[in-house]
């Protein structure tokens, strides 16, 4: 692709040669490409109420604006590397771009729901691409001894894109408009066309390719996907299989991979290779990585859960403290290409799996009076974890397959880490809404209006209210509404706890898979040039 490969041939067993000015811009251009596709996941979160008031949406409505991106994205993600071999990868990549120029303007310019779901559902298709075909092209423009370089970039983005989407958001949300979360795109895309254009080498469209499609597969994988992953966002807010709604979506799931799996037996070329799985080391990786994906997502869901709803924080103040698991990314980024090289990948993935679960079970004893610093050493300690985790991890799924298959290791990788979020929000909401429910219960039943302790806390805060308001009676009333929320309130905060730990021994139970990372053979994972 890049006229390296005769030069690697000519040295024979030597090492290749560094990458070219023109490898690295496009290598740059990819992770420009899938920062922003992360970005926008999450930069909608904290101006989600203002962007719901301007279009007239409801709060349920409204989730719909982040659950159409991720739906789409989703989808999109293992299309990748087959898309990417019919239109070849600057053409797939610069269509792309200008087409999440589109959908970032249909959201910004947007004054109803239709019209914003409509956008944010293109914004996930062409931002989905966005992310696999990074990674892919780290593995086909750089020689393995400069590998560990560009994974390292590309893993530092992916954790860092979530974590700047809620900071960034909120702060435009609030200080100049929502409509810019939307707008920031386009200078950005600019950038990355250009760059694409320099870095990249035109490539012809093979229309046989794409009129010879596995489109079983292709069906199935977008039926069973989109379907699923609107079943785990929804399934705890429609209440499960009670409702019918998210019991004909679970059906259309199962049709849609029965799809997929006859695709996978009927196809010798299928759209999205499954007998990956059947490596016992790319197997481990994918299962990994479903987990710390779920972790992941759960607590970017459920510490700003915490600092909103417990401590008082707005959607600022709570990006702020969540960017604090940022910082590692930055400060490892200069070590990390050696530590790659230098330490095996289950003994990163292992150290990384220990810190994110130590950070996890520091907030275990968290209280009502816990605010942003009480989190500080336990997002440091996270932000590790994830580094030592992501970014091996990365290296380990490429490395773990022939050179030739990179491309749909790549997309099956970023599929995984999706899943394992949506499951994992999908699993704490169900968490927090009956343990949440179970333990205000427990609460209330120990606070009874014969108990001296519940008497002379309304008391107490009656007197307070009456001095304010002068009526006594009213004053009891608004005294025991208190002690009734901060019984809810309590019960929260012992639920929040609990996750925290849940999500701590999780983390410890995936440490024995990490003995199935094995170092790659020589000259695994490299891609033809």
């Amino acid at each position: 692709m890049n006229g390296r490969t005769d030069n690697e041939t000519k040295n024979g067993a030597g090492q290749a040669p560094d990458a070219s000015i023109n490898d690295w811009i496009a290598v740059a251009a990819g992770a420009l490409g899938a920062l922003m596709a992360t970005l926008d996941i999450s930069i909608t979160n904290t101006a989600l109420p203002q962007i719901q008031g301007e279009i007239g949406a409801t709060g349920t409505e409204g989730t719909w604006i982040s659950t159409g991106y991720l739906v789409s994205e989703v989808v999109m993600i293992p299309l990748a590397a087959w898309l990417t071999r019919v239109f070849g990868l600057r053409n797939f990549l610069l269509s792309n771009a200008a087409l999440f120029i589109i959908f970032s303007m249909i959201c910004g310019l947007a004054d109803n729901l239709p019209q914003m779901i409509i956008g944010r559902v293109g914004q996930g298709f062409t931002g989905g691409a966005l992310i696999p075909t990074a990674q892919t092209i780290i593995a086909t423009r750089l020689p393995r001894h400069q590998m560990p370089v560009g994974m390292a970039a590309f893993g530092s983005i992916i954790l860092l894109g979530p974590m700047l989407g809620p900071v960034i958001g909120g702060w435009l949300a609030e200080n100049i408009s929502w409509a810019w979360c939307f707008f920031l795109n386009l200078p950005v895309c600019a950038a990355l066309m250009g760059l694409l254009l320099m870095g990249l080498e035109k490539e012809r469209v093979r229309w046989p390719l794409f009129l010879n499609a596995d489109w079983l597969g292709i069906a199935g994988l977008a039926l069973g996907l989109s379907c699923l992953t609107i079943v785990l966002e929804e399934g705890q807010r429609e209440r499960w299989f009670e409702s019918t709604y998210i019991s004909v979506l679970s059906v259309l799931t199962a049709t849609g991979f029965v799809l997929l799996a006859v695709a996978q037996w009927r196809n010798p070329d299928p759209v999205i290779k499954l007998r990956l799985l059947l490596n016992k080391n790319y197997a481990s990786v994918i299962f990994i990585v479903v987990v710390v994906g779920a972790s992941l997502y759960s607590v970017l869901y459920l510490l700003p859960q915490f600092l909103s709803n417990i401590a008082g924080y707005n959607a600022e103040q709570s990006g702020f403290v969540m960017l604090l698991s940022g910082l590692p990314a930055f400060l490892m980024m200069p070590f990390l290409p050696r530590l790659l090289q230098r330490f095996s990948v289950r003994s990163l993935v292992m150290l990384g799996l220990v810190c994110f679960a130590a950070s996890c079970m520091l907030n275990i004893e968290i209280t009502a009076q816990s605010t942003g610093p009480d989190f500080t050493w336990s997002q440091i300690l996270r932000g590790f974890g994830l580094v030592f985790c992501m970014m091996p991890l990365n290296q380990a799924s490429m490395a773990a397959v022939p050179s030739e298959e990179s491309g749909d290791a790549a997309g099956l990788y970023n599929m995984a880490r999706n899943i394992g979020g949506s499951i994992g929000l999908a699993l704490l909401g169900t968490f927090i809404d009956r343990r949440s429910n179970m333990h205000t219960s427990i609460l209330r039943e120990a606070i009874t209006a014969n108990s001296l302790a519940t008497q002379e806390r309304i008391a107490g805060g009656a007197a307070n209210l009456f001095q304010r308001h002068g009526d006594m009676a009213y004053a009891q009333l608004q005294s025991a509404g208190q002690l009734a929320l901060q019984t809810v309130r309590q019960g929260f905060v012992i639920t929040y706890g609990e996750a925290f730990y849940t999500l701590g021994v999780v983390m410890l139970c995936c440490i024995p898979l990490t003995f199935f990372l094995k170092k790659p053979k020589p000259g695994a994972g490299m891609m033809a040039h």
